[in-house]
């Protein structure tokens, strides 16, 4: 029964993994295949939000700020003083952990919308600092000369190169969320999820566990930016704005919140959606809203329950 249970939570990934790593051969071009490696950066980055939406029912509007951070720590530790990009990659996870502790030992003391909208404040601050402390992150204008990601002689400066790395990290994020699902802190999270109070009635350290997966969050979204600055090569505040959290969001909810394959599904479909919505520049906000208003009418789940019920309904028609 368990090994049964096993191959039903981790063929499905193996399988994912194993078309990310064919799409290359089939890919028509590089632009298609640089698509897929952003795509790969969202949900590395929706999937730590999940963590903390999903599981623990936390709402945060200020997720894009832990990006920044982890893309201008290793951006400047890199471009600024010559750090090694592996380095600065631990670096960026390190210090974009410790600010989301200190941010999230006072702010997961609330509830609700308050939680909500301190994350919305918090996330102004961070991106403000990186407009202003123009010294360090080239203000407005943004900062280059970012050297792409390399380990020794391993130099990583090609499509084909960072479509790899990044979704060989996704996978180990991937990896990560499945197991944290099965595990006590997971099934202690999804009892938060449901009741906080009565999961605080049955011992569980419900402040604990709501720290732990917000700082778990927090450093999703800094090898995320750390892989991005080091694959463009530059960094500008304007990427990691109010916008970006928004966005982030909305991917989780299409996806469907708390299913491991949501963000997924949701980081796929908004990663190629912009190219479908150039057209419409300046309306990005209200088209995100009247996605995050009708999913939330006809499908509060998202889309992964539905896709899994057709995969169901086709398996029993094969039969």
């Amino acid at each position: 029964m368990s090994s049964s249970s096993d191959r039903r939570r981790w063929l499905p990934l193996g399988l994912f993994l194993t078309a990310i790593g064919l799409f290359p051969l089939v890919s028509p071009n590089a632009y298609f295949l640089n698509i897929m490696t952003f795509a790969g950066i969202y949900v590395l980055l929706s999937t730590g939000l999940n963590l903390l939406m999903g599981y623990a029912g936390q709402v945060s509007l200020g997720h894009a700020a832990f990006w920044g951070l982890g893309a201008y720590i290793s951006g400047v530790l890199t471009a600024k003083f010559g750090w090694p990009p592996v380095l600065a990659l631990l670096a960026s996870i390190a210090g974009t952990g410790l600010v989301a502790l200190a941010v999230g030992l006072p702010t997961l003391r609330l509830k609700g919308h308050y939680l909500a909208m301190a994350t919305l404040g918090v996330g102004v601050i961070i991106h403000t600092l990186f407009v202003q402390l123009a010294g360090l992150t080239g203000g407005p204008s943004g900062l280059v000369n970012v050297p792409s990601f390399s380990a020794g002689r391993l130099t990583v400066d090609s499509v084909l190169g960072n479509y790899y790395l990044i979704w060989a990290m996704v996978g180990i994020g991937l990896v990560v969320a499945l197991n944290l699902g099965e595990s006590r802190i997971g099934r202690a999270l999804n009892a938060i999820r449901g009741s906080e109070a009565a999961a605080e009635c049955m011992g569980v350290d419900t402040y604990r566990y709501k720290v732990i997966v917000f700082v778990l969050s927090a450093a999703y979204a800094a090898v995320a930016g750390s892989l991005y600055v080091h694959s463009i090569n530059f960094v500008a505040p304007d990427t990691f704005g109010f916008m970006s959290s928004v966005l982030l969001l909305t991917m989780v909810v299409v996806g469907g919140i708390g299913s491991f394959w949501g963000p997924v599904i949701g980081a796929s479909i908004l990663a190629l959606l912009p190219e479908y919505l150039r057209a419409f520049e300046g309306l990005e906000v209200v088209l995100y809203g009247l996605i995050l208003v009708g999913v939330m009418m006809f499908m509060p789940n998202g889309l992964a329950p539905l896709i899994r019920r057709l995969g169901s309904a086709l398996r029993l028609a094969d039969r």
